[in-house]
């Protein structure tokens, strides 16, 4: 998270180069918070992929976003109003500036209907589907349901299945239901690839498996990087820990 006067002109470049794991700090993209003028005023959110690709809203960005500004700003319990391109988002913080870790809650609008998918065949590599569909969080979404998240190489299937949405993309999931308060999720992440957590992911997971009744409107999304806890109702709200790893300054032009 960079918060900065403006998004710098080379923002691309920039998250290619910073995101890449092996030769910059490793990330699945680049936030930008502006215009920042020491305050948690106004501020407009950015995300550009680590593939360099702009993205409209991140749910993991987001909570990252927040204890950013709560740390910049000195701010203690945070209540913050961001503006991003999928509309705005509010942002709660429990937590100090000092602290390594804090707890955010993320509200993430409502589900609405996703990217036609008419025609798409779902092939896994050899495990059966099991229902699938798509869902627009302020940014694409589909989700397949199956038996057991682990039994597939979403490295080979998720881009093959993404390209079916060429040229906007789209974000894959699979989802694997434990019981109704409790799902696993794998997220394929457009222009990051595989990642180890994603909250709009996470929201739009679990407001499928709800509308399929297999799951009540609230619940804990178990993801390799970490579980969040999603609540549905009017709109839908994501709540997980944002964790400061550290303070890089970085030049660029």
């Amino acid at each position: 998270v960079a918060l900065v006067h403006e998004v710098p002109s080379d923002a691309s470049d920039l998250a290619r180069s910073l995101c890449d794991r092996n030769g910059g700090i490793g990330a699945d993209g680049l936030v930008f918070g502006t215009p920042w003028a020491g305050s948690a005023a106004g501020l407009t959110f950015t995300l550009v992929n680590s593939d360099g690709s702009p993205a409209e809203v991140s749910g993991n960005g987001l909570l990252c976003f927040g204890q950013a500004v709560a740390r910049a700003t000195g701010a203690t319990d945070l209540d913050l109003i961001v503006d991003t391109p999928a509309g705005r988002r509010r942002v709660v913080v429990v937590g100090g500036p000092d602290d390594t870790e804090v707890t955010a809650t993320v509200d993430m609008g409502a589900a609405g209907n996703g990217p036609d998918a008419h025609g798409l065949a779902v092939d896994l590599g050899g495990p059966t589907p099991g229902r699938h569909d798509t869902v627009d969080m302020g940014n694409p979404h589909l989700v397949i349901e199956v038996d057991d998240v682990d039994a597939v190489d979403l490295g080979v299937v998720g881009p093959t299945i993404e390209a079916f949405f060429e040229p906007e993309g789209c974000n894959v999931h699979l989802v694997q239901v434990l019981d109704q308060a409790t799902i696993r999720l794998r997220p394929w992440e457009r222009g990051a690839g595989l990642t180890r957590a994603c909250g709009s992911g996470a929201c739009a997971a679990t407001h499928l498996v709800h509308s399929w009744g297999l799951v009540d409107e609230r619940v804990e999304v178990r993801m390799a990087g970490g579980s969040a806890i999603v609540e549905l109702g009017g709109t839908i709200r994501l709540t997980g820990p944002s964790v400061h790893i550290g303070d890089h300054e970085v030049g660029h032009g």
